[in-house]
């Protein structure tokens, strides 16, 4: 991803976070953001310009790396609860969480997983979606 691309992916986000009704806690939903990027995006891979994030590289960590970054993921699930998510996104988001950290447990197959699954960007997306439905 070259720095345009990434100025347009933020922009996106931005624009949908503009559009979320006045009754939402933009500082929670920064937060949310804040550690989905740290989580899945944080880092660009020199020479083929993929983000990946610390819960692939903690995953490296035999079983503690992801269940660490699966206790981290759970507070944007808490986040979500308190803005008011439905229960069906919070078990959607609680699914993507378990998905990352079983699948991440599995040695060299479960690393690759998590470059990919980015379980935390899908939450975000799961809150925007929601919170922007009536906008």
């Amino acid at each position: 991803m070259t720095r345009e691309a990434d100025d347009e992916f933020q922009a996106e986000f931005n624009d949908r976070i503009d559009r979320l009704p006045d009754s939402v806690d933009r500082a929670a939903i920064k937060r949310v953001q804040f550690v989905a990027y740290v989580l899945d995006e944080g880092v660009r891979v020199p020479g083929i310009g993929y983000r990946i994030g610390i819960d692939p590289l903690l995953g490296i960590l035999p079983g503690a790396g992801d269940v660490l970054t699966g206790g981290i993921s759970l507070y944007v699930v808490v986040e979500a609860a308190r803005l008011g998510v439905s229960y069906t996104t919070l078990l959607k988001m609680i699914a993507n969480i378990s998905v990352d950290v079983v699948v991440g447990t599995v040695p060299l197959v479960g690393d690759l997983f998590d470059v990919v699954w980015k379980a935390n960007t899908r939450n975000f997306e799961l809150v925007l979606e929601e919170l922007t439905a009536d906008a």
